[in-house]
């Protein structure tokens, strides 16, 4: 195959995208690229299809950290599991080009993305939905396409007005109020996600509007660049209903409709199962054993229309509710008793309990990824165990499901979180799911702010969150609040909605809608509002705003300032002093650069530490006394010991009052003696005066002659010494003493 190249420039931006020249084995390879962000796309498409009543799609996105050219960390050096970044790019490329497969479709589809290069600027994952829908495309596969998506910040001018940043680099996203990334076709939406810091809804449809002509523009040069390219279309086999078996189960619909009609998820999967075994029962052991997979489909397909059927004629839900109606509600917060904060939040059968623990800074989330960003101090985890569904299953690492979820519920929260010098804490929640029918993420929104309320977390606005629904039959949309998972599974959309009282904070879409204009995205944004509000308000009827201090489980952490030139003292030779004020008190200590100190504890650790600390980088003076031990002895003086690493030096002449010989006659080490600082020079050297002096001891009894006359000397008048200093000197006299060079000052 000849490599083929198409490059353009979208919204101030260079794209390019290439095929025939790697992974040419490959159903379709195309290489995307931003700017040096570079990303090989692959397509492969199983020869054989499936015996499964699924699509079996499977998207991975490959971070290689020679991209950016860092060794990976841990033992093997080596890249393994994919990071949670990794597998949250993954679902973002599989939400919108599932969709696009045909109806029936059974062959195994496995689309790789990695990423050979990528130059710290431009982000790689938004541009990865277009290379995979150009690799899939290039191999000829029947899918609904161009498929595009991009990301959208905005920046607010000097005028007040809003100018909208398409794909933005990494530094323009952390400026903008709005991180929006929307998916679809040149006609239709089919994903969007979106963090935001409290955007009213109006605002956000005029984004999402924006970002649909921008989808467009991006198929457009998708389409110019496989024109270029030699395409053989595949056919593969699809699964298509069998009129004889459609005509057969149509005929249970009013039994799939009595059996739909029942609120609790349990009872109602029992009768519609039952109904489906009756369904299965009315074939022939042969019709069974030749059509049994379309008689499966043919009986999801009548649970679907029934479920549908029933919403958009008579307004009625399979619980009983109105279209806007709320599921009932029940909200407790601190839940556990000696965890750092917790609430439970339950609506209708779904129930989460979310669970608070604040840690120091210094146990912050590291994250060795490929971009530029190293860790985060706000963690968000999402558990979703099998017996929340009532089902058995094995435990283990978090599946692409939980990594979204508490992603979602994450970027719902974090615009919420204070700063770390507000609240110098990192913050870990954990949701557990107890039980789940539908929209498990809002209810995780739900709980972690009241978790956090109640651990004394200062959040700026509560947050709560709601999933809307959409049913399109026969001309007519119903928009669903609050729906559950039949709703959710049997539906044409599911729209995740966060947000305080000022605006929203986090989006989710997935919608199956060819029909979804921005008007019904408007009502479906109002309705959401109305019901958010109402959630909100039954949470601060419980709590009403965040407890004003922290629990007595919490550690408390206490920052205090140290001079730079100082943090050496802190620390300590090999980190000696710091480690010794952690075990001795048993608080943590965490020391900045910029030498912020985070003390952290619980009890009267945190306030024995701190002291420990001030006392370090005290520096004493001149007239301030203290009570300090010896800890050497020179034959000039004893030095002192006043605060942690620092000590003063007692000269000899000031250790007694009279004569002393030697400073041993008077002080060992370890004594410990009253002094005061008489002086401080410019280098920090400290010079003591002995309080309540002893006497000195008498001198020994045969102390030579040459001591007495050395003593005499010393006591000689000054008169006598300047006297005998008045001989007039010749030039060069030096006493009889040899003239030292310069190089022997020293």
């Amino acid at each position: 195959m000849t490599k083929i190249t198409h490059e353009f420039e979208l919204y101030g931006k260079s794209y390019r995208l290439e095929t025939g020249e790697l992974a040419k084995q490959a159903t379709g390879a195309v290489v995307v690229s931003q700017g040096d962000t570079i990303l090989l796309t692959t397509a492969v498409v199983s020869k054989e299809r499936r015996d499964l009543d699924f699509f079996p799609l499977t998207v991975d996105f490959i971070e290689k950290m020679y991209a950016v050219g860092r060794i990976p960390g841990g033992y093997l050096k080596r890249e393994a599991r994919p990071s949670e970044k990794g597998t949250l790019t993954a679902r973002l490329v599989d939400r919108p080009i599932r969709p696009s497969f045909p109806d029936g479709m059974r062959n195994d589809v496995h689309i790789v993305i990695t990423t050979l290069s990528c130059d710290q600027v431009n982000q790689p994952d938004v541009i990865s939905i277009m290379g995979a829908s150009a690799a899939l495309m290039v191999g000829g596969v029947p899918i609904e396409g161009p498929v595009a998506g991009v990301r959208i910040a905005r920046a607010k001018a000097e005028d007040g007005s809003i100018d909208y940043i398409v794909n933005p680099t990494f530094e323009e996203a952390e400026a903008s109020d709005l991180n929006l990334t929307v998916a679809g076709t040149k006609e239709y939406i089919s994903m969007v996600e979106a963090g935001a810091d409290e955007v009213c809804e109006a605002d956000m449809i005029a984004a999402l509007e924006f970002a649909q002509e921008a989808i467009g523009a991006f198929c457009d040069e998708q389409q110019k660049f496989l024109d270029k390219c030699t395409i053989e279309p595949k056919t593969y086999e699809l699964d298509q209903p069998i009129p004889e078996v459609v005509d057969k189960v149509d005929g249970y619909y009013a039994a799939m409709e009595a059996a739909l009609k029942d609120a609790d998820k349990q009872s109602r999967i029992a009768k519609v199962e039952e109904l489906k075994d009756e369904i299965k029962a009315s074939f022939t052991d042969e019709e069974r054993a030749m059509w049994g997979r379309e008689i499966a489909a043919a009986c999801k397909a009548l649970e679907k229309r029934a479920m549908r059927t029933m919403i958009i004629e008579t307004g009625e839900r399979v619980d009983g509710r109105a279209n806007d109606e709320i599921r009932p509600l029940y909200i407790k917060p601190h839940y556990l008793p000696r965890a750092h904060g917790s609430g439970l939040f339950q609506r209708g059968q779904t129930q989460v309990l979310s669970v608070v623990t604040l840690g120091m800074l210094n146990e912050w989330q590291r994250l060795d990824t490929i971009d530029p960003a190293e860790g985060k101090r706000y963690i968000h985890q999402y558990n979703f165990p099998p017996y929340c569904t009532g089902e058995v299953g094995r435990m283990g690492a978090p599946k692409r499901r939980e990594l979204g979820h508490g992603a979602l519920a994450s970027r719902a929260l974090e615009p919420m979180i204070p700063n770390e010098e507000e609240f110098p804490y990192t913050i870990r929640v954990v949701s557990e799911v107890m039980e789940s029918n539908g929209s498990s993420s809002m209810a995780s929104t739900c709980g972690s702010t009241l978790a956090l309320m109640d651990g004394g977390v200062p959040i700026k606005r509560p947050v709560s969150g709601i999933a809307m629904g959409l049913i399109q039959e026969e001309g007519k949309t119903v928009v669903l609040s609050d729906i559950q998972g039949l709703e959710d599974f049997l539906g044409d959309m599911d729209f995740k909605v966060t947000g305080t009282t000022e605006g929203i904070t986090a989006l989710q879409m997935d919608n199956k809608a060819t029909g979804l204009t921005f008007d019904i995205l408007a009502r479906a944004l109002q309705q959401a509002k109305e019901g958010r509000a109402f959630i909100l308000q039954k949470m601060l009827d419980v709590i009403p705003e965040p407890r004003h201090t922290t629990r007595s489980t919490a550690p408390r952490i206490v920052s205090i300032q140290v001079p730079t030139d100082k943090i050496r003292d802190v620390i300590g030779s090999g980190g000696k002093v710091i480690r010794g004020i952690q075990d001795e008190t048993g608080a943590s200590v965490d020391i900045q650069e910029d030498g912020t100190v985070f003390v952290g504890g619980t009890g009267e650790s945190v306030d024995q530490a701190v002291e420990r600390i001030k006392l370090i980088i005290k520096v004493p003076e001149p007239g301030e006394e203290y009570t300090g031990r010896v800890v050497s002895i020179q034959p000039f003086g004893a030095f002192v010991n006043l605060l942690p690493g620092k000590d003063g030096l007692l000269h000899i002449s000031r250790v007694a009052k009279g004569r002393v010989e030697k400073v041993e006659d008077v002080l060992n080490v370890g004594d410990e003696v009253k002094v005061v600082v008489i002086e401080v020079d410019d280098r920090g050297k400290i010079s003591l005066d002995r309080l309540d002096k002893p006497e000195a001891p008498a001198r020994a009894e045969g102390a030579s002659e040459g001591d007495g006359e050395h003593f005499q000397r010393r006591e000689r008048p000054r008169r006598e010494r300047s006297e005998r200093s008045d001989r007039p000197r010749r030039p060069g006299d030096n006493g009889g003493r040899k003239p030292r060079r310069h190089h022997d000052a020293e």
